[in-house]
Parts: structure tokens; C-alpha cells; sequence
């Protein structure tokens, strides 16, 4: 019996040690990211911002964070402003970007800031969108179930598999399994999906009706447990942050995957990728805001639109070939040069001229888009999300999700609840700065290039002249008058 105490204390001892042998580990693992992230965080910005971030470079890049709105703003203001001919092959998982292309000017890809790295920094100018954070997650949560509900049109797994792999490779396009972060997302509700409408099948549905639909787990993953999986934790929270800091799952450069490890690893020094991600907004020609949709339409428009009509413009009329030979990033190929070598605006489609868009035109152009997009849009998302009925992603779905799982999002994404918070601000500054300018130049317009306008002021300054040098004339008779008198 005497070594049964005995036995008990080195047992103790031997914990004692291995936990005391753990906590070292882990301080040195701790200190070892401290040092990585932080030495990252100092090489990856700029210590001055730059002075020029408001004035459009040769190459645009739209960094598309997914759903906040970027796919709209291609296909409504972009795919207006440039020729798809100045378009850069989309960096997407599929298309990897080739800097070598001519007449490379404008770069709209869900890669994160990483690829800068394969850009002229001092050429390039940088756009975004950011959204609400739980909306975000809301949002890409819908979205992957949306589009894997698709395939439950096979009667297994196997054959939608099958039959998605034969079609990406006849088609020339990219699918949305080819774009990430959807190449991870779809597969994995797919799947989901199917391995719970086979339990149905088995059993029997035994959902009741009228229930939350982010909580309807015979048909679909419930939103709790998607927000707590691991592929999320990885690849959507914090999304936003982690790719304008070029630290997705994504990035091309090697070294960021180590970084992002260690923040994924200790949350602490997710400050240090804030900072990085709040200098970067700082230097970008604009940021926009997915909830303040008008506001957001307007100032790119104004901001961004009319710096490239302006610049297609001025490279379409001038005579000097230093002027036109800014092919951005790619060979030697005039700026607006074809194939043929004639030149064309990167602002309008083939059967329009540059000189005939305004900012004006631009965005009745973009509201009409804009109302025909979503109605696509949201014609395609009924169909699918029949498949998966009852369950259904409305805003009155959205109020029945407990406050208690909203806060749990909030925390997960709390370095994008402060970034977006810091976006705001940037938004408020612009906007009030766009205002402010279209203020003085409207009024300058009216009053020196409207006619009528201008034809008053005259009359009026006419007027005025008149009436003082009337004034002076009485003054000086009644003076002279004065003078007479005093005289007798």
C-alpha cells in the first residue's frame, strides 16, 4: 500500500512537468507568430500614405470582397467604363492573372491584396466595398446553400458531382466552383445537403412548419453550426480584414499563409492585420459601403467614372504619342489601341463613342443595370431555394434569429466590425468632400455656362455700376452746390 502514494505523487510530478513543458511551448510558439505577424505588419505598408490615392492610375483593381454588392458594380459601371479588351484576365482560382497581357487596365477579382505584388504599386489604383459583418455572414451563408441546392435537381451526390465536372470542362467560362471563396463553400453545403435529404428520404420529414429557416436542420445545416465549423472559422470570418491584408486561404504569396496561421492561431494579434487592413483602406482610390447603396452609386460614379471618361478622352484626342503609350501594366501597345492598331475608348461598348458618356449618363445607365440584374437574380434564387422548401432566406426569416446568435457572430468577426466601422468614417470624409466639390462646381456651371444665368448677372453688375456712378455724379453736384454758397 506504501507505493500507491508513492505512485500517486509521481503521477503528479509527471503532469506537473508536461503542462509546465506545454506553457513553455506555447509561450515560444506565441512569441515565435508575435514576431512573424509583426515583422509582416511593418514590410507591408507604406509609411507615408500617398498623395496621389484620389487621382486614377493606369490600372484599376477592384478588390471584390464577396457579398457586398461587387458583382453588380462589373456588370453595371464597369463593363460600361472599359472595353473588355482592357479587361485583365480575372485572377480568379481558374484564370490566375498574366501581367503580360496588353491593354491591361482594369483587374475585378476576388484575390486578396497579395496579388499587388504582381502589380506596379505607384501605377495602380485600388477600389473596394465593405459590408455589415453579420450581413456579410448572413449573406455568404444564403449564398453557398443557394447555389448547392442547385445540383439537388441529380438524384445523388455521385451524379451531381459528375455532371459538374463535365460541364466545367466543355465550357471556356468560370463557374462559380472555379472562384473562391465559393470552390470551398458550395462543395461543402452540397454535400450537406445531400447527406440530409437522403435521411429524409429514410425516415420521413419530421420538420415542423412555420419555424426559424436558419434553424431547419432536416433540410439545411443550421446556421449555428455553420458559423462554428472550421471551414468557416478559416475562410469567413473576418473575411473582409484577412483580404485586404492579402492573408486569405487564397494568397499567392507564401510567406502570408505562415501569418495568417499564427492570427488564426492567437486572436491577440489580429491587431496588427487591423492595422495593416486600415492603412490599406486609407490608400485606396475609393471605399464604398453595401448599405448606403445610393450614396456608394453616386461617389463612384463621381469619383471613379469620371476619371476614366476624362483619361479615355484626353488618350482619344491627343496628338502627342507620350500620352497615348500608358498601356498600364502590359507591353508596349498604345493605351487604347486594337488589335488592329486603331484606337478605341475603354469607356463605351463597340457601338458607342467615348465622347457621349457623361457621369450623368453613367448612372442612368448603372439604375437601369441594376433593376434588370436583380430581378435575374432574384428570379434564380427562388428557383433554387424551392428546392430546399420550406426552408426559405427572407428578411422576416432574419428577425427570428436570436439575439444571442447575432452577438456570436459580432465576436467571431470582430476585427471586420472594426474595419467597417473604420470604413465608414472614410466613406462620411469622401462623401462630404464629393458634395462639397459638386456643390461649387455646379454652382460654378450655372452661373458662368448657363446663358440665361450669366445674362442676368451682367444686367445686374450693369446695374449696380450705374447706380454708384449715379450716386457719385449727386454727391459731387451736391458739393459744388455746397461750395457756391458758402462762396456768396
Amino acid at each position: 500500500m506504501d507505493h500507491v502514494p508513492k505512485l500517486a505523487v509521481l503521477l503528479l510530478l509527471l503532469g506537473y512537468v508536461s503542462f509546465t513543458i506545454s506553457a513553455l511551448r506555447g509561450n515560444d510558439d506565441y512569441e515565435h507568430c508575435k514576431h512573424t505577424v509583426k515583422k509582416w505588419a511593418s514590410s507591408s505598408v507604406d509609411i507615408e500614405p500617398k498623395e496621389d490615392k484620389h487621382i486614377l492610375q493606369d490600372l484599376l483593381f477592384f478588390l471584390h470582397i464577396p457579398r457586398t454588392g461587387g458583382r453588380t458594380y462589373f456588370h453595371c459601371f464597369l463593363k460600361r467604363l472599359y472595353a473588355s479588351s482592357f479587361e485583365c484576365p480575372r485572377s480568379y482560382d481558374k484564370l490566375r492573372f498574366d501581367p503580360s497581357k496588353s491593354n491591361c487596365r482594369l483587374l475585378v477579382s476576388h484575390d486578396d491584396y497579395g496579388i499587388m505584388s504582381k502589380l506596379l504599386r505607384e501605377r495602380t489604383s485600388v477600389v473596394t466595398i465593405l459590408r455589415n459583418p453579420i450581413d456579410r455572414v448572413f449573406s455568404t451563408y444564403e449564398f453557398s446553400i443557394e447555389v448547392a441546392a442547385r445540383f439537388l435537381v441529380h438524384p445523388n451526390l455521385t451524379s451531381a458531382t459528375q455532371m459538374a465536372g463535365r460541364l466545367r470542362s466543355k465550357t471556356k467560362g468560370v463557374s462559380t466552383l472555379d472562384i473562391w471563396p465559393w470552390k470551398y463553400l458550395v462543395p461543402w453545403m452540397r454535400e450537406d445537403l445531400f447527406a440530409r435529404r437522403d435521411v429524409r428520404v429514410q425516415r420521413g420529414p419530421t420538420y415542423a412548419k412555420n419555424v426559424n429557416s436558419y434553424n431547419m436542420g432536416d433540410i439545411v445545416m443550421p446556421l449555428h453550426e455553420y458559423i462554428n465549423d472550421p471551414i468557416a472559422r478559416d475562410i469567413i470570418h473576418n473575411g473582409a480584414t484577412f483580404q485586404i491584408a492579402g492573408l486569405t486561404n487564397n494568397s499567392n504569396l507564401p510567406e502570408s499563409h505562415d501569418v495568417r496561421n499564427c492570427v488564426l492561431k492567437h486572436q491577440s494579434l489580429g491587431e496588427y492585420v487591423l492595422e495593416v487592413a486600415k492603412k490599406r483602406l486609407d490608400n485606396m482610390l475609393y471605399v464604398g459601403l453595401t448599405e448606403d447603396h445610393k450614396e456608394s452609386a453616386t461617389m463612384f460614379a463621381n469619383v471613379v467614372g469620371a476619371q476614366v471618361i476624362s483619361q479615355s478622352i484626353v488618350a482619344s484626342y491627343s496628338n502627342d504619342p507620350a500620352a497615348n503609350d500608358k498601356s498600364g501594366i502590359g507591353g508596349p501597345k498604345k493605351k487604347d489601341e486594337k488589335e488592329d492598331g486603331s484606337l478605341s475608348s475603354p469607356d463605351m461598348k463597340s457601338d458607342t463613342s467615348h465622347y457621349q458618356m457623361t457621369v450623368g449618363k453613367l448612372m442612368q445607365v448603372y439604375e437601369s443595370c441594376i433593376s434588370s440584374l436583380r430581378k435575374a437574380q432574384a428570379q434564380r434564387r427562388t428557383s433554387s431555394l424551392k428546392r430546399i422548401s420550406p426552408a426559405n432566406f427572407t428578411k422576416e426569416a432574419r428577425r427570428q434569429v436570436p439575439e444571442m446568435l447575432l452577438q456570436e457572430i459580432k465576436s467571431l468577426n470582430s476585427l471586420d466590425m472594426k474595419l467597417y466601422q473604420y470604413a465608414q468614417n472614410i466613406f462620411s470624409k469622401q462623401h462630404k468632400q464629393m458634395v462639397e466639390k459638386l456643390g461649387g462646381a455646379g454652382r460654378q456651371e450655372s452661373m458662368f455656362n448657363n446663358p440665361y444665368r450669366a445674362a442676368s448677372w451682367n444686367f445686374l453688375y450693369l446695374g449696380m455700376l450705374m447706380i454708384i456712378l449715379l450716386l457719385l455724379v449727386a454727391l459731387f453736384v451736391n458739393a459744388r452746390r455746397r461750395t457756391s454758397k458758402v462762396k456768396i
